[in-house]
């Protein structure tokens, strides 16, 4: 009998990795990622057959960021995943220990009787009550203009706050294409890209479809306009 997973059954998908550890006796401070990954998975699947994909995005973040150091660990230069690695087995190791911690807390407090005092309205005072000086002002307005060069145009560093180039990563993607495909196993290509605010998150949103495709996680097929990605399982 097939084994059916809730989303209410767990707090979190740190608790959903802690339950397959313990299930699969993994060790925490050593995790096989490769056996991990293809359990966590099988879970998302589950939750996806039982509908239960809309609450339950996080778990679909996690499922990305898994399926990410599984594919760095393939490259011949793996440092990238280690490191992600020992930080994700890092945050397992404290959710465990937190969880132990409630546990006692909870067997502590049993037969307690809580108060809980009403929240109380605080009035935010939106008043800007900073005093500048004279010479911060004055400094300011030459930092933008240039001293004795004020009809000129203001420095490139003045304005690199504004219209520094934004830096999007491949990860964040990779979550993305795969939270489309979770609703809808195909889909066209060029869907992806309607969203792209700017060039950095189209080559993003290619490099993240090109690493999918090499992990063997979509397939994709068509020319043209109509090329269309799909997950492996769309064929069955």
């Amino acid at each position: 009998m097939e084994i059916q997973y809730k989303v209410a059954d767990f707090e979190g998908p740190l608790d959903l990795l802690l339950h397959l550890i313990n299930r699969h006796k993994l060790n925490i401070h050593d995790i096989e990622i490769f056996t991990l990954v293809e359990q966590y998975i099988e879970v998302v699947r589950s939750m996806q057959q039982n509908d239960e994909m809309d609450m339950a995005s996080e778990f679909v973040d996690m499922a990305s960021r898994l399926i990410y150091i599984k594919t760095v660990s393939l490259l011949p230069v793996h440092e990238e995943a280690e490191e992600l690695k020992r930080e994700l087995e890092g945050e397992l190791i404290e959710y465990q220990e937190c969880k132990k911690i409630a546990e006692q807390f909870s067997k502590m407090t049993d037969g307690f009787n809580y108060f809980v005092k009403p929240a109380e309205q605080i009035e935010a005072d939106k008043v800007y009550s900073r005093t500048h000086e004279s010479f911060e002002i004055a400094n300011a307005y030459l930092a933008a203009v240039g001293k004795g060069k004020r009809k000129l145009p203001p420095s490139i560093d003045t304005f690199k706050p504004i219209v520094q180039r934004r830096i999007v990563p491949v990860q964040a993607r990779i979550s993305y294409v795969m939270r489309k495909l979770f609703k809808k196993s195909r889909i066209k290509l060029s869907t992806l890209f309607n969203s792209s605010q700017d060039r950095s998150e189209l080559v993003a949103t290619f490099l993240a479809v090109l690493q999918l495709a090499r992990d063997r996680k979509i397939y994709i097929e068509g020319e043209g306009n109509e090329i269309q990605i799909k997950t492996l399982e769309g064929d069955k």
